[in-house]
């Protein structure tokens, strides 16, 4: 009988407890180790963040569903991993013990990492529900008494398709309020160039993104290292293709939303052979640790280098469906493992994302995502957004079924097939 512990109750650890409990022995145990006692699905907080979901239709308790499967929650979080005796430190101080471990987690924050930034600062976020509750209770402040916004992602990010969804999802409401001609806005990121994505551009999304912002009259500054923030003033050192500072810019904003760069959480950080300098998880080709083979990771935890070198730093995002792909090969390798047989199986780290512009939307798909690649595509449409909203309705319901098949693929697949029928 072997205990499988899994960090994380997220878009990575909730799928990954129901694909291995599929696929494990009757006798074999797993457990859903969490700091929070709930899931959400991340990619609704811009929509959050300005009221047009409540908490309640993103979030539910994770442990009633996940014991309707058989498996076993913890809610007291982990404190620090001990790799070396197979034990899990939760947070109350209890020891856990483990045969396997998959290390779902996510990030850290790293906030910190610049003066005056994120929640406890003076900028909002939308990388927790806690966050985007905040930020939509600062937003309706702000559309009662409107002035300059600054969005983006600071140095170091890796995922910036929801700072590109949450700029177009306020100009939208904005316009709804009939209050966007007394907003300016600024979009202010690391790329290189706008469309970059952390993924060296992805088909024609350079083009069509500049564009998209050029209609909805929001200007950019490309290759920016934010200094410092300030109450309702960011400075930023805009960069040349060299990486010298070329430019200063005083910034001001009456609201404001930048992601930050990500770290590896407490528990790991600094953990020999398992972790990177960032204190994101090493893996191999399967999923697992090379150093600690009973140990595997998955999602935004796994560390991944850069698409590219780009004058100011910029990581490589981990999608949707490049996560659910690293937790497929993650449950047959350690089932496997357990079958007395060597991993073999490997994720597809493909890339498919679509975005809402919150009356339209953007879908790229890029196979693989580190280029040169099969297939590069983009694409904007109406059809986008409704997508969307069909596609976060469906995976709750996959999360509170309990349902083990992977989807991503299988959904996007539909989506782009309702392009098809649009094009004709």
């Amino acid at each position: 009988m072997a205990h499988i512990v899994i960090l994380g109750a997220g878009i990575g650890g909730m799928p990954m407890a129901y694909e291995l409990k599929a696929l494990l022995g009757a006798n074999d145990r797993v457990t859903v180790v969490s700091n929070t006692s709930t899931f959400h699905f991340v990619p609704s907080n811009p929509w959050v963040a300005v009221n047009w979901r409540t908490r309640d239709a993103v979030e539910f308790e994770a442990a009633p569903y996940l014991a309707k499967k058989g498996i076993a929650f913890d809610g007291a979080g982990a404190k620090r991993l001990h790799p070396e005796r197979n034990q899990v430190e939760l947070g109350d101080g209890r020891l856990l013990d483990y045969d396997f471990l998959v290390i779902a987690t996510g990030p850290k924050l790293a906030f910190d990492e610049i003066e005056g930034l994120g929640p406890q600062g003076y900028t909002q976020s939308v990388c927790h529900v806690d966050h985007a509750v905040t930020a939509g209770a600062a937003w309706d402040k702000f559309t009662a008494a409107p002035g300059p916004v600054v969005v983006g992602a600071a140095q170091g990010a890796s995922c910036f398709g929801p700072a590109y969804e949450f700029a177009f999802i306020m100009d939208t409401d904005l316009r709804k309020r009939k209050i966007r001609d007394r907003v300016p806005m600024t979009y202010v990121t690391p790329e290189p160039y706008i469309g970059h994505l952390g993924l060296s551009g992805v088909g024609d999304s350079k083009t069509m993104l500049e564009s998209a912002m050029r209609e909805r009259h929001i200007k950019w500054i490309c290759n920016a290292k934010i200094l410092k923030v300030e109450d309702g003033k960011m400075l930023v050192a805009e960069h040349d293709e060299n990486g010298a500072v070329k430019k200063q810019h005083e910034l001001p904003f009456a609201y404001s939303m930048v992601l930050p760069a990500f770290k590896g959480i407490d528990a790991v950080f600094g953990i020999e052979g398992l972790t990177n300098p960032r204190g994101f998880i090493l893996i191999d080709e399967h999923q697992r640790n090379p150093k600690f083979k009973n140990i595997y990771a998955v999602g935004v935890c796994v560390a991944i280098p850069p698409v590219e070198v780009t004058p100011v730093p910029t990581g490589a995002p981990k999608t949707g469906y490049m996560i659910e792909s690293m937790v497929t090969a993650t449950a047959h390798n350690i089932q496997a493992q357990l079958q007395g047989r060597e991993p073999s199986a490997k994720a597809t780290w493909n890339a498919i994302c679509l975005a809402d512009f919150g009356d339209s939307g953007i879908a790229f798909v890029a196979l693989p995502q580190i280029p040169p690649r099969n297939v590069s595509w983009f694409s904007e449409g109406k059809w986008v957004h409704l997508a969307k909203i069909a596609f976060e309705k469906y995976f709750m319901r996959k999360m509170k079924t309990g349902n083990s098949e992977p989807i991503y693929e299988k959904y996007v697949l539909k989506a782009l097939g309702i392009l098809k029928i649009k094009e004709k």
